[in-house]
């Protein structure tokens, strides 16, 4: 499988992506973890937060047909639950995205197109 993430068939912008997951964990982000097979963000089940993840986990998927994503209600908590198969690219990737709610920015080695 190849380790790239193509944005441009996309109907947003990357920068509006990046928006759109800023906005999002302002929202409702409740926490993150590591998982043994990749990490987890946990949201808070507000009104429209499920459908909201599970939205953005179904066009990350358009885009980065390498990474595996499972969305789960538990509790008073929506869980996104990310992995990627065992390739430094994909590793890097998922590193990238555990870390978007700091740094803001997904692209560590130049993966996006």
């Amino acid at each position: 499988m190849d380790i790239f993430c193509d944005i441009g068939g996309a109907p947003d912008s990357l920068r509006e992506r990046l928006d759109e997951y800023r906005r999002i964990f302002e929202h409702a982000l409740a926490g993150r973890e590591r998982t043994g097979g990749g990490i987890r963000f946990r949201f808070r089940a507000r009104p429209g937060v499920e459908a909201w993840v599970r939205d953005l986990a179904a066009r990350e998927r358009a885009c980065c047909a390498f990474f595996a994503f499972e969305v789960t209600a538990q509790g008073d908590e929506v869980l996104w639950d990310a992995s990627v198969p065992d390739d430094a690219a994909a590793r890097a990737m998922l590193e990238a995205f555990y870390a978007l709610p700091e740094t803001g920015h997904l692209d560590p080695q130049g993966l996006l197109t």
